[in-house]
């Protein structure tokens, strides 16, 4: 064993729980771990460990999270590289070399937390200004080496921490944003699919901007409505994308900020663009009420399943949703329906489109399926990175 390794202090697992991580599994649970020989509790949150197996055997460097479920997520399995300054910049360069052959235009997903070997951290990159989210201790502890690393990789203007997601909840973090260098303004230009658009990044959701979308907005593009509503818009990145292609566009979404952010954009862009400010099942209701009709409706809305016990309501509210939208739609429409909820599996999404066009004696045809951008890598052996869902389907009569 490489001597650099005893730095660290040790998280022993119990006789035969090497199997996961072996496999290449990047969590380890705390009932895997053998508390008698390693107590977690003598551990700080975030700290840097040596991950041995029962026998001895050194199966990598992990970050633990001593009071929650996943007791650890590993960062590297080299006994030479310790997770450091110097493995970020290796993570952050393995990554660019993917999104620029994709994406280029510096605007996108730079890295996505397991899905590019760094769980608990995302970053995404607006040209010259550079967005982080820390959602774990060991992320918030390295935050110095992060943002020396992301310096180093992408020489940018500005770098923000957008740290005030619910997520840091879970680890008793502060939540807070903060400028950690350089100047970064209230508002950038994103490029997505070639259109420049608007993104909040310091008032905004998320990091100010959903590219995880943006494979499946060029999607829409082949089907060429002349009409779309784009419901839970947000800033509005499906509905000015149409109106581009000269479609008429309407948005609806609860944040007078974020569709004033949209006309903006729209006036700028020399695009007619409609939006509705108002919770989107009341605003749906009332639409339908008044006969308007769509050949598109995009639903893009919040998870509606946070927790696995959530389950229920939120398949109802799916459901619900969808029913709204389908109401909508022109004879012969397309209905995008989304998810970003984990615990809302595929099959059950596609239950629900099902009972919402049955409930209206309408017909669903699944033309196809989408997932998140490739700028938002899943592990194969970590279901949770793989939580978007997009289904592009056709409402007919029956």
């Amino acid at each position: 064993m490489n001597q650099a390794s005893t730095d660290y202090p040790e998280l022993r697992l119990k006789p035969r729980e090497d199997r996961r991580p072996r496999a290449g599994h990047l969590w380890i649970y705390s009932n895997e771990v053998d508390t008698a020989a390693t107590p977690l509790n003598t551990l700080s949150a975030g700290a840097i460990v040596r991950l041995m197996s029962a026998e001895d055997r050194f199966l990598g460097y992990a970050g633990v999270s001593p009071h929650s479920l996943i007791a650890a997520r590993i960062l590297s399995r080299n006994v030479a590289y310790p997770p450091d300054r110097s493995l970020v910049v290796h993570r952050l360069k393995v990554a660019l070399a993917m999104r620029e052959r994709l994406y280029g235009q510096g605007c996108y997903r730079a890295l996505f937390a397991d899905g590019d070997g760094l769980p608990g951290l995302i970053v995404d990159r607006f040209g010259d200004i550079v967005v982080l989210q820390a959602g774990t201790a060991t992320m918030e502890n390295m935050k110095g080496d992060i943002v020396d690393a992301v310096t180093k990789v992408y020489s940018p203007a500005g770098i923000l921490w957008r740290n005030d997601s619910s997520v840091r909840k879970l680890e008793d973090l502060e939540r807070y944003v903060e400028v950690a260098a350089g100047d970064v303004p209230d508002e950038v230009r994103v490029v997505d699919n070639e259109l420049e658009l608007t993104a909040p990044i310091r008032t905004g959701q998320k990091t100010g901007w959903f590219y995880d979308q943006r494979d499946n907005r060029a999607r829409l593009a082949r089907y060429r409505p002349d009409s779309v509503l784009d419901v839970f818009s947000y800033t509005g990145a499906w509905g000015l994308a149409a109106a581009a292609r000269g479609a008429r566009a309407m948005l609806v979404d609860s944040s007078a900020i974020a569709l004033e952010v949209a006309e903006r954009d729209a006036q700028r862009l020399g695009l007619e663009l409609e939006t509705a400010e108002g919770q989107a099942f009341d605003v749906m209701k009332a639409l339908a009420d008044e006969g308007r009709s769509f050949a598109a409706v995009v639903v893009d809305p919040p998870a509606f399943i946070k927790r696995r016990k959530d389950q229920k309501a939120g398949l109802i509210a799916y459901q619900r949703a969808n029913q709204l939208a389908m109401r909508l739609l022109e004879r012969d429409g397309l209905l995008v329906s989304c998810s970003c909820s984990f615990h809302l599996s595929q099959e059950d999404h596609l239950v629900a489109i099902q009972r919402a066009a049955r409930h209206l004696g309408r017909a669903v045809q699944v033309l196809e399926l989408g997932g998140q951008s490739a700028d938002h890598p899943s592990h194969p052996l970590i279901p949770q990175t793989r939580y978007l869902k997009a289904v592009f389907c056709r409402i007919v009569p029956e």
